[in-house]
């Protein structure tokens, strides 16, 4: 049981358990920039115009169709 919830996902876009943690591990942190870069533009919208759906558009990009 613990076995299947920890590895299933990971083997379904064929990686290992830690693979697939680093994989998250960086979508997260460019995540939270993106997040970072339209607060800051929410206050200067001169400044990070076009960051974070560049970044949202970029992540999709690399997880769509993965493990398909």
């Amino acid at each position: 049981m613990i076995r299947r919830l920890f590895l299933n996902h990971p083997q379904s876009v064929n990686e290992t358990y830690l693979e697939h943690a680093a994989f998250a591990s960086r979508f997260s942190l460019a995540l939270f920039g993106a997040a970072f870069a339209a607060l800051v533009h929410a206050v200067l919208p001169f400044a990070f115009e076009r960051t974070a759906s560049r970044t949202v558009a970029r992540l999709y990009a690399r997880t769509h169709n993965r493990g398909q």
